[in-house]
């Protein structure tokens, strides 16, 4: 009979020290985590502050979890104060550090067979528009969008002169800045080889991509050649330009 008075007894003080919760609160507070987490006082006062344990017995405290609810200023101002501590530098410290994204090296790779620059460019942008590279600009009319901007999966369309008698196609890659980017052609050097991420760059006057200068892969620098170019000539659907620029 004494044991179970004594258990009464134990269950009626514990009762009477924990706080009621709200009906259907079902998530513990700061304070009730701390306390079943490491044993560290609970606040008895709602307008308290809730303690957190810390390294050495030291007991912080933060602003209420119904005073500072997540990602109000209060709550991101109590949060920092953590942030000096020294195990978190440490930690920042020890991160390890993410790779910058590296540049893609000009490349000349055999195409198995001589490959001109039309299908090669017909193949990557999904253009279908045949004939001398020269030729594309005027046969796009109507059928292809056309503009003076470089974009990932347009074709620069070369015009025709004396060095290049049928003009030339070159497949945009990426745009780096205002006045450069990569392509993908083929045949640029007459052997009928791929040449892919090659630099090429606007050195018109008025920045308006009207002449271009090709990278010399071979020789690691920019010829010296100057090409007109009558523009770009872009794909229908961006979508599979993707799935043509990621496959190559």
């Amino acid at each position: 009979m004494l044991t179970r008075l004594a258990a009464i007894g134990l269950v009626g003080l514990v009762s009477a020290c924990v706080t009621a919760k709200p009906p259907g609160d079902s998530q513990l507070g700061v304070s009730e985590a701390a306390a079943l987490a490491g044993g560290g006082a609970v606040a008895a006062s709602p307008n308290a502050a809730d303690v957190v344990p810390a390294a050495g017995g030291e007991r912080r405290s933060i602003a209420p979890s119904s005073a500072a609810p997540y990602g109000t200023a209060p709550f991101r101002r109590a949060v920092g104060r953590f942030a000096d501590e020294p195990a978190v530098q440490a930690s920042l410290v020890s991160l390890p550090k993410l790779p910058l994204p590296t540049r893609p090296r000009p490349a000349i790779v055999s195409a198995g067979r001589h490959l001109e620059c039309v299908p090669y460019a017909r193949k990557l942008s999904g253009i279908q528009i045949r004939g001398n590279a020269w030729t594309w600009w005027a046969k796009a009319t109507g059928r292809y969008d056309r503009g003076a901007a470089p974009e990932p999966g347009a074709i620069m369309v070369w015009s025709k002169t004396k060095r290049l008698r049928q003009g030339h196609l070159a497949y945009v890659v990426a745009v780096l800045n205002e006045r450069e980017v990569l392509v993908h052609q083929s045949n640029w050097l007459n052997r009928g080889r791929i040449h892919r991420y090659t630099p090429v760059r606007d050195v018109s006057k008025n920045n308006d991509w009207s002449v271009v200068q090709v990278w010399y892969t071979p020789g690691q620098r920019y010829g010296s050649g100057r090409y007109p170019i009558y523009g770009f000539v872009y794909p229908n659907d961006p979508d599979d330009v993707q799935v043509l620029q990621a496959a190559n």
